[in-house]
């Protein structure tokens, strides 16, 4: 994975502390660092013959995807794969690079704490846990033990483990006393009435298993933050939560297209008053990290005027504690920039 390190080393080189990556399992029950459980996705398997007959129909939490997954890979086999990113035109490293192990990236991790002298985190998901655990490839105790290995198992080690399933945090809190963060998500949002819509992700995929009806939103209300603080120490929530959107209507009623390319998105939306969310995570001991944070114009509301860091800039003074970035050089720069402004008083 020598390209993926380079990537990686120059973003540390930078001053990124924290490195964030998701988890799924191979047939032989490793951990490795893949956005989905279809290595399709995220790698060149699609070019591979040797592979060809492997590309099946899978149902993954509410998708029904096709593609070759990971369950039925070997982590040898696996590891002849070229990585790639997983379509958000980000900085994930591509070309040459291999896929990952737990093992390898909390090895790079000490090495890199150990170059730079100062503490590198990492931050990792346990993805689809129930998808995992029906397999019979469960992630938790995996995870928990090679923290373990690796004398991590601690409130005070340099790991943060996230899930958008509590029964996955639930799980591995029994072992464990790292910090651990719900995320909280939603599918889009209304741009006529500037509602959170809720479709594919609804509410956690363990919540639908078991039949509980409640939405991802239920996590935001006073009770449920409460809840969440039970058996994790922050949450993670989409920024849409923080900081609502909705777009302009026109006499009709219909959003309008703002900047005139024929189609209504993003950048014809307008932020609207923060929520209180942030507060309200505070006051129940929780804080607060929101994803996801792109460069692209085509992902920013019309009052940023596509300037990313003015984005970043709103959410530090609403004091978030950290973000999900996808562009970590321009997270840090608005990072220094809003330090810098509350330094000088203004």
């Amino acid at each position: 994975m020598r390209t993926a390190l380079i990537c990686t080393a120059a973003l540390l080189a930078a001053g990124v502390s924290v490195l964030e990556f998701d988890l799924i399992a191979t047939k032989d029950h490793e951990l490795i660092a893949r956005h989905d459980p279809n290595l399709g996705l995220s790698t060149d398997v699609a070019t591979r013959s040797e592979f060809a007959d492997r590309k099946r129909m899978a149902k993954v939490d509410n998708a029904t995807q096709e593609g070759w997954f990971a369950s039925d890979f070997t982590l040898a086999e696996i590891k002849t794969l070229v990585a790639t990113g997983h379509g958000k035109g980000s900085e994930h490293a591509g070309g040459s690079a291999r896929v990952a192990t737990l093992g390898e990236l909390i090895a790079f991790t000490k090495a890199a704490t150990e170059l730079s002298g100062r503490t590198i985190q990492i931050y990792v998901e346990t993805k689809n846990p129930s998808y995992h655990r029906d397999m019979g490839l469960p992630l938790e105790d995996k995870l928990i033990d090679a923290l373990d290995t690796a004398g991590w198992n601690s409130r005070s080690a340099p790991v943060v483990i996230q899930s958008f399933e509590p029964s996955s945090l639930k799980r591995m809190r029994k072992r464990s006393q790292a910090l651990m963060v719900q995320l909280i998500d939603a599918d889009d949002v209304d741009l006529v009435t500037g509602e959170l819509v809720y479709k594919l992700y609804n509410r956690p995929y363990d919540w639908t298993a078991a039949g509980d009806d409640r939405l991802f939103s239920s996590m935001v209300t006073s009770d449920g933050l409460a809840e969440i603080k039970k058996y994790a120490d922050g949450i993670g929530p989409w920024k849409r939560y923080v900081v609502p959107v909705k777009g302009v209507l026109d006499e009709g009623g219909a959003p309008k297209d703002l900047n005139g390319d024929g189609k209504v998105g993003w950048p014809d939306t307008v932020t609207q008053p923060p929520t209180s969310l942030v507060q309200d995570a505070h006051v129940a001991g929780l804080f607060v990290h929101p994803f996801t944070f792109r460069n692209p114009a085509s992902r920013l509301p019309s009052d940023y005027a596509g300037d990313p860091k003015a984005e970043y800039r709103q959410f530090f003074a609403l004091g978030v504690d950290g973000v999900f970035t996808d562009y970590a050089h321009t997270a840090l720069e608005a990072l220094e920039e809003h330090t810098r402004k509350l330094r000088s008083g203004d």
